[in-house]
C-alpha cells in the first residue's frame, strides 16, 4: 500500500468516526417567549450555550418566539409541521390547554432518578401551583415573576411623603396618589401618581386586585371561575375609581408595553409591572426609585407569573431525556441565580438564593428580593381549560368597564355565564 492510500484510507476513518459522533448528538428545538422587552434573548442564548459546552452530545435550537400568545402559537404550530420541537418555555396558566390536545408529558414520567425526584420538589411551592394538575408536574418554572409596585422616590419627597414607605393598602395608595399627582395651569396632568396596566394581561392585574379581596379567580381543576363574585366586582370597581373617581390614573387603557418607559420618564409616581422589569428599570432610571409588594386590601396578594417549561409527547425517548436534562440546567441554582440577576425575574427556588452571587446582589440590592418575599402571599395566575377563550372573556370584561363603557357587575356577570358555558363540559 503506497502512503498517499494510507492517507486517504486513514482521513477517511477520520471522517466517519467524525460523522458517526455528529449523528450520535441529540436535538432539540426550544421556543421561548419574551414578554417585558429587553436584552433577555441574550442571556437565554449565553445559557443554551454553557448548556451545550458541559453537554456536547446536545444541540439546542432555542428560537424566540415573541410574547406568549406567540410562543404558544409557534410551538404548538410547529407540532403539527413535522418538524415539532421537544420542550418550550410557555405560559404557566396554558396546562390545561396543553393537556387537553395532549401535547405534553408530565415530568413525573421522565424523571428516573430519586435526585431527578427530589429536583422535582425543589421549588418554591407557589410556583408550582400552576404546573401541577393531579398530583403530576407538567410544567417546571423558569422565567417566573409576580406583579410589584415600582415607585419613584424622589417623587415622593417632592410631595413629602416618605420615601422609605410605599402604600401598603388601597387607602394609603388612593391617599398618597392624590399627593402624587399634579396638574399645570392648563389643568392637564403631567405626572400621574400611578399606573396599573390594562392592556396586554389586565386578567393578571385584576388577579392581584381579587386576591387582595381575599377571593381567587377559578378553582384548581381549572373548570370553574367565579368572575361574578361580589369581591371581584368591588375589585374592578376599586380600578376602575383610581380613574374616574380618583383622578390618580388616566382613565381608559394604560398600555401593558409602554408604561415602564412612562415611569422611566416619571409620568406616573408609581406603576405595578411584572418583577421581570426590575434589571431594566435599575440599568435606566434616572432616579431614585424603590420596589414593594403590592398594596392590600383583606390581604397582600399577587398572582404568579411567567413561563414554565413543557416537555412535548411526540419526542423520542432519548429526546426527552435530554430536554429533562436540560431544564435541569436551566433552572439549577447557578443558572436560576444568572437568570434573576440579569433579567429580574426570581430565583426560582430557595437555592438559588444561597448561592453567593444572588445572596450577595440581594444584599447589595435589596429590591431584587421583593417578589420572592411576595410569594407567601401569592395565588395561581387564572388557568382554566380553554385557557385563551375564557382569558379572553374577562379582559374583554375588565377593558369594556375601565373605558366606562359597562358596569362591573354587567361586565362580569355576562362574562361568568360565557365561561360556563365554555366550562360546563370539563367538569
Amino acid at each position: 500500500m503506497t502512503v498517499s492510500l494510507k492517507k486517504i484510507l486513514t482521513l477517511s476513518a477520520i471522517g466517519l468516526s467524525l460523522s458517526a459522533f455528529a449523528q450520535a448528538k441529540t436535538e432539540l428545538t426550544m421556543y421561548y417567549p419574551v414578554s417585558v422587552g429587553g436584552a433577555l434573548t441574550k442571556v437565554v442564548d449565553s445559557m443554551v450555550a454553557d448548556f451545550e459546552k458541559q453537554n456536547p452530545d446536545v444541540d439546542v435550537n432555542a428560537i424566540y418566539a415573541g410574547n406568549y400568545n406567540d410562543a404558544r402559537v409557534k410551538a404548538l404550530a410547529a407540532l403539527n409541521s413535522g418538524k415539532p420541537a421537544q420542550l418550550s418555555v410557555m405560559f404557566s396558566i396554558d396546562v390545561h390547554e396543553l393537556m387537553d390536545l395532549d401535547a405534553i408529558v408530565p415530568f413525573d414520567e421522565v424523571v428516573s432518578t430519586e435526585a431527578d425526584r427530589t429536583w422535582l420538589k425543589s421549588f418554591y411551592p407557589a410556583l408550582m401551583e400552576n404546573g401541577v394538575v393531579k398530583g403530576k408536574t407538567y410544567g417546571i418554572p423558569f422565567q417566573r415573576s409576580t406583579i410589584v409596585m415600582y415607585y419613584n422616590k424622589d417623587l415622593f419627597r417632592a410631595a413629602g411623603l416618605d420615601p422609605q414607605k410605599a402604600p401598603s393598602s388601597w387607602d394609603e395608595l388612593v391617599n398618597m396618589g392624590k399627593k402624587l399627582t399634579k396638574t399645570d395651569s392648563n389643568g392637564h396632568t403631567n405626572q400621574w401618581g400611578v399606573m396599573i396596566p390594562s392592556t396586554g394581561y389586565p386578567y393578571w392585574m385584576f388577579g392581584a386586585m381579587t386576591k387582595q379581596k381575599g377571593m381567587k379567580l377559578m378553582n384548581q381543576e381549572g373548570n370553574k371561575t367565579y368572575f361574578d363574585d361580589q369581591n371581584a366586582i368591588a375589585a374592578l370597581n376599586f380600578w376602575k375609581d383610581l380613574g374616574q373617581t380618583h383622578q390618580i390614573m388616566p382613565k381608559g387603557m394604560i398600555e401593558w408595553g409602554t408604561l415602564r418607559q412612562n415611569f422611566l420618564e416619571q409620568k406616573t409616581a408609581m406603576m405595578w409591572h411584572s418583577t421581570g422589569n426590575l434589571t431594566a428599570v435599575k440599568n435606566n432610571a434616572k432616579f431614585d426609585f424603590g420596589v414593594a409588594m403590592l398594596p392590600a386590601e383583606k390581604e397582600f396578594g399577587s398572582p404568579t407569573g411567567g413561563g414554565n417549561f413543557y416537555l412535548f409527547k411526540n419526542s423520542t425517548a432519548e429526546e426527552k431525556q435530554a430536554a429533562l436534562k436540560l431544564v435541569k440546567f436551566m433552572t439549577s441554582p447557578k443558572q436560576a441565580a444568572k437568570w434573576s440577576i440579569e433579567t429580574g425575574y426570581m430565583g426560582v427556588s430557595q437555592a438559588s438564593y444561597k448561592t453567593p452571587e444572588l445572596a450577595d446582589y440581594v444584599q447589595t440590592f435589596p429590591p431584587a428580593a421583593v417578589a420572592r418575599d411576595q410569594l407567601k402571599f401569592a395565588t395561581a395566575e387564572l388557568s382554566t381549560h380553554q385557557s385563551g377563550r375564557v382569558r379572553k372573556l374577562l379582559d374583554d370584561a375588565i377593558q369594556a368597564v375601565l373605558n366606562d363603557q359597562e358596569t362591573a357587575e354587567g361586565a362580569l356577570t355576562k362574562a361568568q355565564k360565557q365561561a360556563d358555558r365554555i366550562l360546563s363540559r370539563y367538569r
